[in-house]
């Protein structure tokens, strides 16, 4: 009985870990990367401060835990976001931020940089 209990607590205390260590994770966002309002449109379109913009064929949204989120499973509402474009001006990929890292300045985040040809 003190065996399975002492392997319980193990278990709990690897998991409680690794969920601390998931969630300190920092995303490293491209220096380009640009940072907007984001609301969700017909696919493949989004809002963005209000603007219309076309996502590329290949674009990737990342939610909040960074994995990929489907364009048709985004909920209404407005997200805050960083992004990044392609020449064309077509959103190549979007990051919706946690509260954490919305609350963080773009300067922060190293992002709004020029783009380097």
């Amino acid at each position: 009985m003190q065996l399975r209990r002492m392997l319980i607590v193990a278990v709990v205390a690897a998991t409680s870990i690794a969920a601390l260590q998931a969630s300190a994770f920092e995303r490293p966002f491209p220096p380009h990367a640009k940072r907007g309002a984001m609301k969700p449109d017909v696919f493949p379109a989004v809002v963005i401060d209000g603007k219309p913009r076309i996502l590329t064929a290949g674009a990737r949204i990342l939610n909040t835990d960074n994995l990929i989120q489907m364009p048709a499973s985004l909920s209404a509402g407005s997200y805050v976001v960083n992004y990044t474009e392609d020449d064309a001006f077509q959103i190549e990929q979007i990051w919706i931020l946690t509260r954490d890292e919305a609350a963080q300045s773009p300067k922060q985040q190293r992002i709004n940089q020029p783009r380097q040809q």
